[in-house]
């Protein structure tokens, strides 16, 4: 036997092997070659040696994609044959290697002739078609001969694909089969075999196995799918306004297939359905009437069907949508009814009553019925039909009533087309004698909804809470039940918006205190910024800003804070202030600086800039050019008076230099002085030149000047600076001025200049003598000349015409005047232009200086020495 099993393998190694290359035989097989193996089993190879000796089953190995099979996997049969079990993974196709290793250095073997190999083509065994279904529509009002049949297969892949066949059987007439690689097929007849058994299963096939699927035995009418009810009707009576009358037409005659039906319904607008039990439509029935309705609402109803005989058969689909609206009736709830204290009328109890709907109003509200004690009011209802039968509970605004101060019983009901609803109650508590409100009322967002917590009050029995949110003028409230701790807030509430948020306890004897917080389902940054400006004109180092709040539906948030921003240049700055702060006032800027300043408003999500608005700082502070006025006043008060405070005590001073005292020329002694000898004493009240004579001098002789004083006399041609002290008359100055003096010009001047120039009384000029005289022993280095003063010329020096009359003898009778006569015009005798005056003393009969003679110019009428 085991020969038998050698011989087979060999047999099938040679028959498998590929031929070896350049037509040599290979040294190794390997077998078996599989046309496919299955995942996730265990492939046993065996690789055997033939027609050589050079190796053994010792110096064998194998490969799996490149990858060496470890040795605990090898079984050895004998000296030239070797088994390698492996585990079948992967999709992917692979190649199983045997190859033979070196014997030894000396040894080089053939590679090609020492290696051979299995391809490994992988699949999965066919499973067992699962779930077979088969299923036949309604073509017009016959069934079509095509039945379709659907199953769920194995996996397979693409080398070792599954082939389906799905075989349809007549019991006792035909067969038909077709094959398929998918998961469903169709088998077509010639006609729908009507009240014949059917033999139903699919065959699935490939290389590594066959699988049948269960078979399915029933007649034909268990698979067909039938269209669904067609003409449906809904009939609406009035007497019964909680019913609906349903009717409907069968898709196909009973002959064909006996029905039964199903019908839901919901009310329009919901996505709820309502279904009919089947207990009560499972029977060939054309009509149904829904009950337990509600009054004046819309229903929207769909029936469909199937085989009756058949519970796990197919339902047709649902027929389209057939609504209407059940009759009126009267309201069977009782409005919803609240109130509104008005807080702007101060000192009256004006309540604004509000109420809502009545949850069942079975019809469209036309009016509401108010009583307050014998008072009575009906305020008719101006909403459209439409809004009248809107699910949603509409809130009417009903009366605003001025309350005494007593306890008030309040009454509203409601009234439709049918009837009147039962009567709602409020009680307002007398004036003043509210019970106490909720303790610690806390709101929150969570899941998009808002939700409140709240401690009951300690005062009272609570019989419910009511739960108000007010945006606006937009009110809306909910009521809890007294057990009540935590809730949501069940109204339509909208993002970014700011909800004013009450809790009332409602006792027996009336509504309690509210308590009240501010919350947002969702906080966003504000819409816009604050709108900044200056309060008045900036200062020097500082501004007041301020700023309106932003709109509360601007703010989109709660405001946590505001932040200036104020900037000079690229310097910023910023300052945060809280959120209840409308003014700042911005401090340590520069003077005379431009500044642009915004500011912005912050919430949890985010900040919104507002406008900019610039200012310009003052140059100077507040009073500080008062300040420096004053100072500036005060100062130059205070040099004012310091200067007259200096003047009047240097007054003497003063008018020594501004007005020098021009000497009395009459009280001159320079008669009785010479340079050689020391003045004389001279009597102080003398006031004419006594001793002292005149030389009468031809004026017309251009030649009296002898030629050898022409060198002294060339002096009053010079211009000449005095080098000593005056001669002392007259308290004139030490110093002589360096000006030119009047006498020492050449020409004729003008007598306006003449007048308004200095005449120079004396001065000390070097000489040796006059006209040849002899100077006394002592050395005189000096004699007087004119001296200057501002003294004006004497209407004789003006008019010197006058003076040539009588020369001498009227210059001698002048000198000999007094001093107030001789400086009478009228006695002036003047000289001639180019003509010299000289005189004597009388006492020593010497001739006077140039000098000296000129001393007493002024005294005869100011006369020019040329």
């Amino acid at each position: 036997m085991t020969q038998r099993l050698g011989v087979v393998l060999l047999l099938c190694c040679f028959t498998a092997a590929p031929p070896a290359a350049a037509g040599h035989d290979n040294y190794l097989v390997t077998a078996p070659h599989p046309e496919a193996v299955e995942i996730g089993s265990d492939f046993t190879a065996t690789c055997m040696i033939i027609d050589t000796a050079e190796v053994t089953a010792d110096d064998l190995y194998w490969n799996v994609s490149q990858a060496t099979v470890p040795k605990e996997q090898y079984t050895k049969i004998n000296r030239t044959a070797l088994n390698v079990t492996i585990r079948v993974s992967g999709e992917e196709v692979e190649w199983l290697f045997c190859l033979c290793k070196k014997v030894s250095v000396n040894v080089v073997l053939n590679q090609g002739k020492f290696m051979h190999g299995i391809l490994l083509r992988k699949g999965y065994r066919p499973r067992r078609p699962e779930n077979l279904s088969c299923i036949t529509l309604q073509e017009g009002s016959l069934f079509s001969p095509v039945i379709t049949c659907s199953w769920v297969t194995g996996p397979q892949t693409k080398v070792c694909p599954t082939k389906f066949t799905l075989f349809l059987k007549v019991i006792n007439h035909s067969a038909h089969n077709v094959s398929t690689v998918e998961s469903s097929a169709s088998v077509a007849m010639s006609i729908f075999p009507n009240y014949m058994e059917l033999e139903i299963w699919v065959e699935a096939k490939n290389t590594l196995g066959t699988v049948e699927s269960e078979r399915l035995k029933r007649e034909a009418e268990y698979f067909v799918k039938t269209n669904p009810p067609a003409n449906i009707q809904i009939i609406s009576e009035k007497s019964f306004p909680t019913s609906l009358l349903i009717t409907w037409s069968p898709p196909i005659d009973k002959h064909y297939v006996t029905l039964k039906f199903e019908i839901r319904f919901c009310q329009n607008g919901s996505h709820e359905w309502t279904y009919v039990p089947h207990s009560d439509t499972a029977m060939d029935i054309q009509s149904f009437r829904l009950q337990k309705l509600l009054p004046d609402s819309v229903y929207v109803t769909q029936v469909r069907c199937k085989n009756l005989k058949d519970d796990q058969g197919y339902w047709s689909t649902w027929s389209t949508n057939a609504t209407k609206r059940t009759p009126e009736d009267r309201p069977t709830g009782k409005p919803d009814l609240w109130k509104f204290v008005d807080s702007h009328d101060v000192g009256k109890r004006l309540v604004q009553f509000i109420c809502k709907d009545p949850v069942l109003t079975n019809g469209r509200i036309t009016r509401f019925k108010m009583k307050i004690g014998s008072q009575e009011w009906i305020i008719p209802v101006n909403h459209s039909e439409a809004d009248g039968r809107s699910n949603h509970r509409r809130i009417t605004s009903l009366k605003k009533v001025h309350l005494s101060d007593k306890k008030s019983l309040v009454y509203v009901t409601a009234v439709n087309s049918v009837g009147e609803s039962a009567p709602a109650l409020i009680v307002i508590p007398e004036k003043g004698r509210e019970l106490g409100p909720v303790q610690q009322l806390r709101v929150g967002v969570q899941g998009g909804q808002m939700w409140l917590q709240w401690t009951p009050p300690n005062t009272g029995t609570v019989k419910e809470y009511v739960v108000q949110w007010l945006t606006g003028d937009v009110l809306d409230w909910q009521r809890e039940n007294r057990s009540t701790r935590h809730t949501v807030i069940k109204g339509n509430l909208e993002k970014f918006v700011c909800y004013n948020v009450s809790v009332y306890p409602i006792y027996s004897g009336g509504t309690g205190q509210a308590a009240t917080v501010q919350a947002f389902l969702e906080q966003s940054v504000p819409l816009s910024g604050p709108n900044v400006e200056l309060t008045s004109k900036a200062g020097h180092t500082e501004a007041e800003l301020q700023w309106k709040e932003i709109p509360q539906n601007h703010r989109r948030g709660f405001i946590t804070n505001y932040t200036i921003f104020y900037q000079s240049g690229d310097k910023l700055h910023s300052v945060t202030v809280p959120s209840n702060t409308t003014s700042f006032t911005l401090t340590g800027l520069s003077g005379n600086t431009r500044y642009n300043t915004w500011i912005s408003a912050s919430t949890i999500a985010g900040s919104t800039k507002g406008n900019n608005h610039s200012f310009t700082t003052l140059r100077y502070a507040t009073g500080e050019i008062e300040f420096i006025m004053a100072g500036a006043s005060l100062g130059f008060l205070f040099v004012i008076v310091m200067t007259m405070v200096l003047c009047i005590s240097k007054k003497d001073i003063i008018k020594r230099n501004f007005w020098p005292q021009i000497p009395n020329p009459g009280e001159s002694t320079i008669g009785n002085w010479s340079p050689d000898q020391p003045s004389k004493a001279e009597t102080p009240k003398q006031n004419c030149l006594s001793g002292i004579s005149v030389l009468d001098m031809d004026m017309c002789d251009g030649k009296m000047v002898f030629d050898e004083d022409k060198t002294s006399l060339s002096l009053k041609k010079d211009k000449y600076l005095s080098e000593e002290h005056s001669s002392g008359i007259g308290g004139s100055s030490c110093m002589s001025s360096p000006r030119q003096s009047v006498s020492d010009s050449d020409e004729g001047g003008d007598l306006a200049d003449t007048t308004a120039s200095t005449v120079q009384y004396s001065s000390v000029v070097a000489s040796n003598g006059y006209k040849g005289q002899t100077p006394s022993s002592q050395p005189q280095s000096a004699f007087f000349s004119r001296s200057e003063s501002t003294q004006p010329l004497l209407d004789c020096e003006e008019n010197p015409d006058i003076l040539v009359q009588d020369g001498s003898r009227q210059s001698q009778r002048f000198l000999r005047r007094p001093a107030e006569e001789a400086l009478e015009p009228k006695d002036f005798c003047p000289l001639e232009e180019d003509s010299e005056l000289t005189l004597t003393d009388e006492q020593s009969g010497d001739w006077l200086p140039t000098a000296a003679a000129s001393s007493y110019m002024p005294q005869l009428g100011g006369y020019r020495q040329q």
